[in-house]
């Protein structure tokens, strides 16, 4: 596991209701990578074959994102959510094996109807 990034601390933060949310909310303000990668890590926890210690770590990130009271806040231009970024890319890194071909389906799936095909298409995994 990543050990710069507490994720235990942020797990009490994680609901799937607060989760959609957030993302609906501030998908076209954050952008469609960092909506990209917490995609692929919801799909990833909603995955019954990815084991409880890759889920904890998830749920962690996934509370982070949602937190209202960040490192840098969510509201400001461009700098909002580069905190919130790097917390997801950091829990991918930490659970990257069981970030499936299936998961990555599911995420771009959810990302093309909410940003259409353009913007999708110019996401790397």
């Amino acid at each position: 596991m990543d050990e710069n990034v507490d994720y235990k601390k942020y797990e009490e933060y994680f609901n799937e209701d607060s989760f959609w949310t957030k993302t609906k909310t501030f998908a076209k303000k954050a952008g469609a990578r960092v909506v990209y990668t917490s995609l692929k890590l919801y799909y990833a926890l909603r995955n019954d074959k990815t084991p409880a210690w890759a889920k904890s770590v998830i749920v962690g990130a996934l509370g982070y994102f949602i937190l209202p009271i960040d490192l840098v806040p969510d509201l400001l231009p461009v700098a909002g959510f580069t905190d919130d970024l790097g917390v997801l890319l950091a829990a991918i890194g930490t659970v990257a094996i069981h970030i499936t071909p299936t998961v990555k389906n599911q995420a771009r799936e959810k990302m093309r109807e909410w940003f259409g095909c353009d913007e999708i298409s110019q996401i790397k995994d």
